[in-house]
């Protein structure tokens, strides 16, 4: 691999896990759509996940004191669902209009919570609980999107800012590991590409979480609710575009 042909994909891996460290989610919505200029599409969302994966465990790991573990692992049985109905829907339906549904719903959410100074305390149901981890399955699988999906299930579960930024990860990486295995079991890995990205990418992800996690620590709740919420927004907008490519 040429080092040249590095530059461009390394500031772009850079960049989406310092987000991921400041925030808690959102590399794959900075990583999923750059990369795929360069290397095909099916290929990027696999490396985002094997990414994902180990970046979320050092995330998580840094935060570990701030896990919510009970919220997580009752998410568990949903996303195992989803991952499977996800890799079924691979075959049978055209990405373009449930991607550009979910963007809006994901948009909506942010703008909502960019214009409210004082978030109020919001609950949701089991039914919607369960049916939000199945949906964090199915988009992991198709998409390696789900940051924002668990983040909408988690700020109606968890009040702290600090508590919602260390367990998002944490679901992450079961979600992805899920992901692994239903895409690996299906043969939908390319071993020999895919495991050469991601060994030269993966030092370069786990510095940007490093520093990304280290700017978090300086950054005001109130502020970080704000930044959280405007990547909502970015994040939504930016997967309606799909249906018009």
């Amino acid at each position: 691999m040429n080092v040249q042909d590095w530059v461009y994909p390394a500031l772009v891996i850079l960049t989406g896990y310092l987000v991921l460290g400041i925030t808690g989610f959102g590399s794959a919505l900075v990583t999923v759509p750059l990369l795929a200029w360069k290397w095909p599409l099916p290929e990027v969302v696999v490396l985002a996940i094997l990414l994902d994966v180990p970046a979320s465990m050092l995330h998580g790991g840094l935060n570990f004191r701030q896990v919510r573990w009970r919220d997580m692992l009752g998410m568990l049985p949903g996303m195992a669902a989803g991952s499977l109905v996800g890799l079924w829907l691979l075959g049978e339906l055209d990405k373009r209009w449930p991607l550009f549904i979910l963007g809006v719903y994901i948009a909506v959410i942010g703008f909502r919570a960019l214009r409210q100074k004082h978030p109020p305390v919001q609950t949701i149901s089991p039914l919607g609980y369960h049916a939000g981890s199945t949906l964090v399955g199915i988009i992991e699988v198709m998409f390696a999107t789900a940051g924002p999906v668990v983040l909408a299930v988690l700020q109606r579960r968890l009040s702290l800012v600090a508590d919602i930024r260390a367990t998002v990860p944490v679901v992450m990486v079961v979600a992805g590991s899920v992901a692994i295995v239903v895409l690996a079991g299906s043969g939908q890995i390319d071993s020999t590409n895919t495991l050469q990205r991601w060994i030269v990418a993966l030092p370069i992800a786990a510095l940007g979480v490093i520093v990304g996690n280290k700017l978090a620590r300086r950054i005001p709740p109130p502020l970080m609710r704000r930044l959280i919420a405007g990547l909502l927004l970015v994040s939504g907008l930016s997967l309606t575009r799909h249906l018009w490519l």
